[in-house]
Parts: C-alpha cells; sequence; structure tokens
C-alpha cells in the first residue's frame, strides 16, 4: 500500500490588526467641524446684525436652516467616513443625533439649569436667599389658590376628556357616520388655546341688561333665565367652565388614539367572547380596555402634562383673576410684571418637578412598547 500523506498541521491565524487612525483623518474632522461652526456663526452674526429689508432677511434665513442642516450633515458624515470601519460605525450615530442633543441642551437644560439658580436669589438676583422662595410658595394665598386650581384642570379635566374620548370612539366605530363625526369632534385641535379661549370668551360673555350677545346667555335669556357672570361672579364654578374649554379641545385627541388602539383589538377574541354570551358592556371592561390599557395611560399622562402647565386659556379668559390662577399665570405675573426673578425661577422650578414624573412615566412606557 502507498504511503498516506500526513495530515499537515495548521498554523494558528492570527487576528488582523485593526487599522490604526491617521493622524490626517483627524486633522481633517477637525478642519470641517472648525469650518462649520465659524462658517454658520458669522452667517449667524451677519443676520442678527443685517438691515436688509425684513422679509428678504427671512426669507435667507429660512434657506440658511435648509441648506445649513444640509451641509452639516454632509461635511461631517463625510468626514467620518475617512475613518476606518469599526471607528465609523461607532461614531456616525452621534453625527445624527448630535445636533439635536446640542440644541436641546442649549434650548432646555441650560435655561432649566439656569432658572434652578436664580431661585434660590432674592427678587434682583443679587442676594442668595437659599430656600426662602420655595418656602414663601407655600404660605402664599395666592399660590394655595393656584395649586388648588391647578389640582382642578388635572383631576376634572383630564378624567373627563379621558373618559369622553374613550366613550366616543367606542361610540363613533359602530356607527355608520364615523368618518364625520371623528372630523367634527377632532376639529378643535386645528387651533390654538388662545384662538379657543377668545372663541369660548364670546360663549361665555356677559353684559348688565337684557341684550345678551354671549351665546350661553342668549340661551338663558331665551328661556326666561337670568344671565350670569360665568367666569368672574360665579367662583369656584368659573373654574370648571374654564375646564371645559379644556375638554372641548383634548377630547378629539383622545378620541383618535383610543379609536386606533380599539381597532388593533383582535376580532376573534370579541367574537369568542360573544359566542360565550358576554354582552358589550362586559366586552369593554373585560377585554377591550385591558388590552388598550397601555394607551389609556398614555393619553392620561399626556393630557396631565397639558393641565399642568395651562396658561393660555386662563390668561385668555380671566387674566388669573376671580380666583382663576394656575400656578403658570402667577409665574408670568412674578417674573415678567413683577420683575420679581427669584420667586418666578421657583414657581417655574415647581411646575417642572411636578410634570417630571408624568413624563418618566411616559418615558417607561414608550420602553415597554420597544419605542426605544
Amino acid at each position: 500500500m502507498g504511503a498516506q500523506s500526513q495530515p499537515q498541521p495548521q498554523m494558528p491565524t492570527q487576528p488582523q490588526a485593526r487599522p490604526t487612525v491617521s493622524l490626517k483623518s483627524v486633522m481633517l474632522s477637525l478642519v470641517v467641524l472648525l469650518a462649520n461652526i465659524v462658517v454658520n456663526g458669522a452667517i449667524f452674526l451677519f443676520f442678527r446684525d443685517s438691515t436688509l429689508n425684513p422679509l428678504l432677511t427671512a426669507v435667507l434665513a429660512v434657506l440658511w436652516g435648509v441648506l445649513g442642516v444640509y451641509l452639516i450633515y454632509y461635511t461631517l458624515t463625510w468626514a467620518v467616513e475617512q475613518y476606518p470601519d469599526h471607528i465609523r460605525r461607532k461614531v456616525l450615530p452621534y453625527i445624527f443625533i448630535g445636533p439635536a442633543v446640542i440644541i436641546l441642551g442649549w434650548l432646555l437644560v441650560l435655561p432649566a439649569l439656569r432658572t434652578l439658580y436664580l431661585s434660590f436669589f432674592n427678587a434682583s438676583s443679587e442676594k442668595f436667599v437659599g430656600l426662602s422662595n420655595y418656602a414663601a410658595i407655600f404660605s402664599d394665598h395666592l399660590m394655595a389658590t393656584a395649586l388648588r386650581n391647578n389640582l382642578l384642570w388635572v383631576f376634572v379635566g383630564t378624567l373627563a376628556c379621558v373618559a369622553f374620548g374613550l366613550l366616543i370612539a367606542i361610540l363613533a366605530d359602530r356607527s355608520s357616520y364615523e368618518k364625520i363625526a371623528k372630523s367634527i369632534i377632532f376639529m378643535p385641535m386645528a387651533i390654538s388655546f388662545v384662538a379657543a379661549g377668545v372663541i369660548w370668551k364670546f360663549v361665555y360673555y356677559y353684559q348688565p341688561g337684557d341684550e345678551q350677545i354671549g351665546l350661553l346667555n342668549a340661551i338663558v335669556t331665551y328661556f326666561g333665565g337670568e344671565p350670569q357672570a360665568w367666569t368672574s361672579m360665579l367662583q369656584p364654578w368659573n373654574n370648571f367652565f374654564l375646564i371645559i374649554i379644556l375638554i372641548w379641545m383634548q377630547t378629539g385627541f383622545a378620541m383618535v388614539i383610543f379609536s386606533a388602539a380599539i381597532k388593533g383589538v383582535p376580532d376573534d377574541i370579541l367574537e369568542a367572547a360573544r359566542v360565550d354570551g358576554a354582552n358589550e358592556v362586559k366586552i369593554f371592561f373585560g377585554i377591550m380596555i385591558p388590552y388598550i390599557s397601555s394607551t389609556i395611560l398614555t393619553v392620561t399622562t399626556t393630557i396631565i402634562v397639558f393641565t399642568l402647565k395651562i396658561f393660555d386659556v386662563v390668561m385668555v379668559m380671566t387674566g388669573g383673576q376671580y380666583d382663576t390662577e394656575v400656578v403658570a399665570t402667577q409665574f408670568y405675573r412674578q417674573f415678567f410684571m413683577y420683575r420679581n426673578f427669584g420667586y418666578g425661577s421657583t414657581l417655574a422650578i415647581v411646575l417642572l418637578i411636578a410634570v417630571l414624573p408624568v413624563i418618566i412615566i411616559n418615558l417607561r412606557q414608550f420602553r415597554k412598547q420597544g419605542g426605544f
């Protein structure tokens, strides 16, 4: 028999060394970054000090905003592509989220930190007073009224918006006029809170005498009743009349979200429940509500944030008078009208602290749903 060839021992493979970053790539990326900062900074200074026609300045600013963002992303992406693959994969995502993070930090984080800093000083921001401003909030009669009203907005407004939105979503889903009904109910979402306040100001309008141009008082007097100053004299019921405006606007938002969630409930589960003898009420509370519970939580927390920050409606309707003050209107008065920067900043921080837990709940809910 011929000699069999012996298998040759395999040499261990050496791990390939990662390409090193060249000095040229580093210098090129720094030059590109500095060039973007210098060029866009110069354009910003030009627009700030420009004496051009305001309309022309606005058009050029819009063009700069669009083209500038494109050039920033394009040049930075090109610079990153000069690096080896293992570095490019790590750095490139930060190129896309970096500008957004910087803008958010500039417009949100830095102002919040400065506001927190000012809250420890007196009205003129010259003398450090520690926690005195925070202690004053809970001993001020106007602040007690504002906090009470904010709680009314949170509980009554949120509960009514969620309840009516869910009810209308269920009923509209079974109606042949679903699209028309939803369009009408969602329509108030298309206008701002200021515009809504102006509209409802005419609805609640009151004037002494028999002639009433306010819609509500015209209806009351038509049926033989006495006209009322709904937003001023009827305290504390006037707060509920203001909350109706929030319900009118946000019910459409809740309805649309709930309607989409309800349509996602599997039909086979509903049919199985009906075959087992469950009526529509049991199906609603036993199947639909548990199935869309995460959506209900999201809508509820979103509307809570709206109610905690409510400002426009109160300012347009009553200016915060007649015991309708809320925390946001108090902040506006203290900071911008009375120039009490320390106390006004403290109110802003208190409002931020009240909103933060709701935002955290929303973020956790989004994480559970795989949003990020």
